[in-house]
């Protein structure tokens, strides 16, 4: 036994040294004009989502000055760009071909957002698994994604592209992103490398403003923030991009608490640093750098290898080499990590393994793909109001359908729909027309998603009127939200809400289908529906999978990755904020308390909160053991009861509050959750384990650890509907 551990050793031992032997031959090889090269990255003129130098890459691939291209696709562009690389460049070096690739390729996957609504994280890493197999066979081998900022501000547009406002929920969604785009292995043909973003706190932009400034204190950083990238890392993410924030008056693309204290210093990252669109050059207007030569001084030496789009490297790196700004060895270490990962992908063994035209004919809407697609938009979908159980809808119900978005199909792919054809999607009206009849679906516009044009209220409200119920597509399009759409008010645009009102004045019975990219303030609208299903931008399959969950055929078991506010003002709004020296008690009207004068402090819709067709029933929590010493874990159970009529699955979440720390911790922390079936009339025991991991936090030594004292554990089926047990850690 012994003997093949040793001969197993050797074997990979060898491999690495072959993977070493590779990159260092070819290091010796190199000028420094092909290493700059290297470090560069151009986009191709198909898609661009910011300023373009106006270079051109096809000659410098040629010349070696261009390693990586983004935003080229199909295989047959790929194919020609990677033939110039190999076969007519003097080193022969392949090129990465990069590409969003966010939650989808050409089948597309609800949005972020809604993808971590489904508390699944089987059917995360099948999306992504699915869209690496399409992009692959696409030409891609690089993907920026998964994004994994947290974010609590609704007005900024890249929620939408996230996992929302838990760092728990957070980390568990960049792992299952990085197995399903990496696979384990990068070599297989069927796997694209990942780059987690952005690299950090980019989700705390001041305002809720894309790009705009972040400040925040070193804990806050490292205890909310930073958690999801070291996931990620530790799930074997080769890539890593920086956010285009500052932070601590430092851009992060220059940030060397960042990239050399954290990420290559404390991690050990020995991956590739790319920085994301022209971030050098917008250092410039930050106010950190001089001009553009400085301001790839400072990116270089932090420890950014690859430029992405500024050019800033390819004309000033040599010049500042020779000023002893920057060190060969620098840039020899950059060059490497670009190498390491081209020789991961298993380019420098077969360069054009991404470049098979019947492979991408074969794997594009491949059946099971968009099955896939079908499977995981339901598996998304929040049921956040159902009175008098208007849901499911009875098939042959007359229905009139109202609103901007009942036609949508481009819309249902969501901010970064990647490749996806939108004419591949069905919109709401098709897909209930096709399920429930032509002759018992009625449709009407009603306004537009934006504007102030009331001219068709009257033939939505008299299409009301007729009809047994009203379902209202309502919500927002895939361009207001994503990368630079923050919206100021967060409420339904344009006088959507004022259709509903409208509406609501027949008397009919009211179901709204949302469609929307952020947390809208719905409190007003709330009131006027009897039901409300929660989309989001639900991809390629979506209008589908949303008709056959009002009519009954989907069971909604997604729960709320992040909180609905009532209203702007309560914004930033999440479940586990702080408790103050004057907290609110609701019994007691002492007013010089935390507050607010016109308005409960309470959301809308709280974390972790999603309806069933079905009701779940738990006990109260039973502990093994009232104390914990260190070192042990005690074990929380309840038993959960399916107390309706139909199966469904429950999102069982486990909650902790440390009463009395060394720094004031959070209300509670979400540590555990568990996503279970159960048939109508079911039970089931859920455990979960407590020890050292679910109660240690930052103490205010800044080190990790646990203190001894009392702990509150909550279970339930939201953040806010739970059942309370107290233990003590000694």
């Amino acid at each position: 036994m012994n003997q093949i551990i040793y001969l197993f050793l050797l074997a990979v031992s060898f491999c690495f040294s072959v993977q070493a032997d590779t990159v260092e031959r070819l290091l010796e090889k190199m000028t420094l004009d092909e290493k700059i090269g290297q470090l560069n990255l151009y986009s191709s003129p198909w898609e661009n989502t910011g300023p373009i130098e106006g270079r051109s890459y096809v000659s410098e691939v040629r010349s070696g000055l261009c390693g990586n291209i983004l935003n080229l696709i199909n295989v047959g562009h790929v194919r020609q760009m990677q033939r110039l690389a190999v076969e007519e460049s003097r080193l022969g070096i392949p090129l990465l071909f990069g590409y969003d690739v966010i939650h989808g390729y050409k089948t597309i996957f609800p949005i972020p957002l809604g993808l971590a609504s489904s508390w699944d994280m089987g059917a995360i890493e099948k999306a992504a698994r699915i869209a690496a197999v399409e992009a692959a066979a696409s030409g891609i081998n690089w993907t920026y994604a998964p994004m994994v900022d947290i974010a609590r501000d609704p007005r900024w547009g890249r929620i939408a592209e996230g996992a929302g406002e838990d760092t728990f929920l957070a980390c568990e969604v960049a792992k299952a992103n990085v197995r399903g785009f990496q696979g384990d292995d990068l070599a297989e043909i069927s796997t694209i490398a990942a780059c987690v973003k952005h690299f950090a706190a980019y989700g705390a932009a001041q305002a809720g403003r894309d790009y705009h400034t972040v400040d925040m204190s070193e804990r806050m950083l490292r205890e909310t923030y930073l958690p999801p990238f070291k996931a990620a890392l530790d799930a074997g993410c080769v890539s890593v991009m920086t956010a285009f924030n500052e932070l601590d008056g430092i851009p992060a693309t220059a940030n060397p608490f960042l990239l050399k204290t954290v990420l290559r210093d404390e991690w050990n990252f020995d991956g590739v640093v790319v920085t994301d669109y022209s971030s050098i050059n917008e250092m410039l207007n930050h106010g950190s750098a001089a001009d553009q030569a400085d301001a790839a001084a400072q990116a270089l030496v932090a420890g950014v290898d690859m430029d992405m789009m500024s050019s800033a490297y390819v004309y000033h790196l040599k010049q500042l080499l020779t000023e002893g700004r920057v060190t060969m060895d620098q840039i020899d270490e950059s060059v490497r990590n670009v190498l390491r990962l081209k020789e991961k992908l298993g380019l420098f063994d077969d360069p054009y393994r991404y470049c098979d035209e019947q492979r991408e004919q074969e794997k594009q809407y491949a059946k099971e793909h968009l099955d896939a697609s079908y499977e995981i938009a339901g598996k998304s979908m929040v049921l956040l109001k159902n009175s008098n159980q208007l849901l499911p809808l009875d098939e042959g119900t007359r229905i009139a359908l109202i609103g901007p978005l009942a036609t949508a199909r481009g819309d249902l792919l969501g901010t970064w729909g990647a490749r996806g054809n939108w004419e591949m999607a069905t919109s709401v009206l098709d897909a209930m027309s096709q399920l429930n009849g032509h002759d018992r679906v009625d449709y009407a516009q009603g306004c537009g998603v934006e504007g102030t044009d009331i001219s068709g209220f009257a033939e939505a409200v008299a299409l009301a009127a007729k009809n047994d119920v009203v379902v209202m597509v309502l919500g927002e399009t895939a361009g207001m939200s994503g990368e630079a759409s923050s919206r100021s008010r967060i409420g339904l645009p344009g006088v959507q809400s004022e259709l509903l009102e409208a509406v609501a004045q027949t008397g009919k019975p009211i179901v709204v289908l949302l469609l929307n990219g952020r947390p809208l303030a719905l409190e007003k609208e709330q009131a006027f529906a009897d039901a409300i299903l929660e989309a989001w931008h639900p991809g390629t399959e979506g209008g589908k999978a949303a008709a056959d969950m009002l009519f009954g055929k989907l069971v909604p078991s997604a729960k709320l990755p992040v909180t609905f506010p009532r209203s702007l003002g309560q914004v930033p709004i999440h479940y586990n904020m702080k408790n103050t020296g004057r907290p609110q008690n609701p019994v007691d009207p002492f007013p010089y308390v935390s507050r607010y004068m016109d308005c409960p402090n309470d959301p809308l819709y709280p974390f972790g909160f999603g309806l069933s067709y079905t009701e779940f029933r738990y006990s109260e929590i039973r502990l093994d053991k009232a104390e914990l010493k260190p070192g042990e874990t005690l074990t929380a159970s309840v038993t959960v009861s399916n107390v309706g009529d139909v199966d469904g699955e429950e999102v069982v979440q486990l909650y902790i509050q440390d009463l009395v720390g060394s720094v004031t911790r959070p209300v509670k922390e979400l540590k555990g959750f568990k996503k279970i079936l159960l048939k109508k009339g079911g039970s089931q025991t859920v455990e979960f384990r407590i020890g050292e991991k679910e109660l240690t936090f930052l103490r205010r030594d800044m080190t990790w650890g646990t203190e001894p004292g009392d702990f509150k554990v909550f279970i339930g089926t939201n953040s806010r509907d739970v059942k309370t047990a107290v233990f003590t850690l000694r």
